[in-house]
């Protein structure tokens, strides 16, 4: 095999990221040399608005016909409204409503207004389980704990954006929904038995694929009793052995980003995309900060690996088959339309009350500020878009004497994020309840722990679409639709 030929193939197994809101020349010349596509990322300033990413993408699109991939998972991890909030409920909400035609109505939408700002491969939907409360990383991801709801509402997402000619992207392949370590960190480990990750973990990813995914991504976990020591990224078992062979999958295998530590902490990116590809993975999403340098490096290690025989070019060929198949797909026309009321829509019937939460007028709305996750990044959440001063919190140093003085006179409406995960906000929580409880105790992510308020409400994400639909059960505001044009970062609150 010539060099030029073996480079072709190794860039064919390339998302490369790059900074700003225009693609510089050394990815032009990549994508020129058969470079597969792009991986696009908020953090890097690649999605200013919606009429920035559209002009960006043509532009790549008057040198080659690139993968354009994106994480927008349409709900607290969004980066098409990333300083706005999305307004599409996430996976958690929807399956709380637990209505697929609801489900793929919003990834149609979803789909649309991708194809709109031309992106055409989206990392989503989770098809994770999640069965760990204090999992640091999936929570409101995923659409619940139960595998079949989970698999209803996987192949109404992969439908629904695939109707819309967007690749849909099953992940964390095997699961990474039972783990309370977060792969962005650290190696977390899913210690359960084969028959077990059959009978849980597999169910939403055989309905993925009879759902006809175009893709699958691999998670950097450790499944012993599957992968051994190694991260499912870089083992053939999960990839050839599990997914291929004994779930029959025939699509694109796509790692999960290989900056996580999970994946290169010990080892670097270059090597880790060696073994990702040795173990059957066919594209590989480098991680946000991989410019020119080191996709050099990392294509140069791909190749020395080829020379010496650790990495075959047979191996490497049927990853290009397989891309080229998903591009053939992507070359069928399909069309969708914006469906934008359909967000507000489902978030209002996601919304789980307790009690009676209504409030008159002019209550104090106190957010106690929880962090984000990697994965999730400083989107805003909460109610301030609608009630201008809304008090943010700072648990570590809150007085809960202060607060409650504050709200001398007024209604009370507490509002938190993963409650069950901070010792902290609970006390906190509990406390002012203890004094007022006519307070109401707004989660907006996983309802796993409430206090005694007498009136709770549970949104089942953060995003604006959650947010908007419990201002509106609350009294905070009236209601009104939301639909609107595509979605921008630019968009005023």
């Amino acid at each position: 095999m010539s060099d030029l030929s073996l480079e072709r193939l190794v860039n064919a197994t390339l998302l490369v990221p790059f900074p700003g809101a225009a693609a510089p020349r050394w990815v032009l010349e990549g994508l020129e040399r058969g470079v597969s596509g792009v991986t696009l990322f908020a953090i890097n300033g690649n999605v200013p608005g919606a009429g920035e990413l559209a002009a960006l993408t043509a532009r790549m699109r008057q040198v080659a016909d690139p993968l354009v991939a994106i994480d927008e998972e349409g709900g607290d991890v969004t980066r098409l409204a990333h300083e706005t909030g999305s307004p599409y409920p996430g996976s958690a909400a929807l399956g709380a409503l637990d209505d697929p035609a609801v489900t793929r109505r919003v990834h149609r939408s979803l789909g649309a207004e991708l194809r709109g700002a031309g992106v055409n491969f989206d990392f989503a939907p989770s098809a994770d389980v999640n069965t760990a409360d204090d999992n640091p990383i999936i929570g409101t991801r995923a659409f619940g704990s139960d595998p079949e709801l989970v698999a209803r509402h996987i192949t109404a997402a992969v439908s629904g954006l695939q109707e819309a000619g967007i690749v849909a992207c099953a992940k964390h392949f095997p699961g990474h929904g039972a783990t309370s370590q977060d792969s962005h960190l650290e190696v977390p480990t899913v210690d359960v038995d084969l028959p077990l990750l059959e009978r849980r973990e597999m169910v939403p990813f055989r309905a993925a694929i009879a759902a006809g995914v175009q893709s699958v991504m691999t998670a950097h976990i450790r499944v012993p009793a599957l992968t051994g020591a190694a991260p499912a990224t870089f083992s053939s078992a999960a990839i050839d052995g599990l997914l291929r062979g004994t779930l029959g999958y025939e699509g694109v295998v796509v790692t999960d980003a290989l900056d996580m530590r999970a994946a290169s902490g010990a080892m670097g990116i270059p090597e880790a995309a060696v073994r990702a590809l040795v173990a059957g993975a066919d594209l590989l999403c480098l991680g946000s900060k991989e410019f020119e340098d080191s996709v050099h490096a990392i294509r140069e290690r791909i190749m020395e690996a080829v020379r010496e025989g650790r990495l075959s070019g047979d191996r490497l060929e049927r990853s290009a088959e397989r891309v080229a198949a998903l591009r053939a797909w992507l070359a069928v026309p399909r069309t969708a339309e914006v469906d934008r009321a359909v967000g507000l829509e489902a978030a209002r019937r996601a919304v789980r009350v307790t009690g009676s939460p209504a409030v008159s007028a002019s209550p104090l709305v106190l957010e106690l500020q929880a962090p984000s996750n990697i994965a999730v990044g400083p989107v805003p959440w909460g109610f301030s878009p609608w009630v201008p001063d809304t008090v943010p919190v700072d648990v570590a140093t809150a007085d809960p004497g202060e607060l409650l003085a504050r709200a001398t006179g007024r209604p009370l409406v507490i509002v938190v994020r993963d409650a069950h995960r901070y010792a902290g906000h609970r006390a906190l929580v509990s406390a002012l309840v203890a004094a007022r409880s006519d307070a109401v105790v707004v989660e907006m992510g996983l309802p796993v722990w409430r206090p005694g308020s007498s009136a709770y409400v549970a949104t089942y994400g953060a995003t604006r679409a959650n947010a908007r639909a419990a201002a509106e059960m609350i009294g905070l505001v009236g209601e009104e639709s939301e639909a609107g044009g595509p979605i921008t970062s630019s968009e005023a609150g």
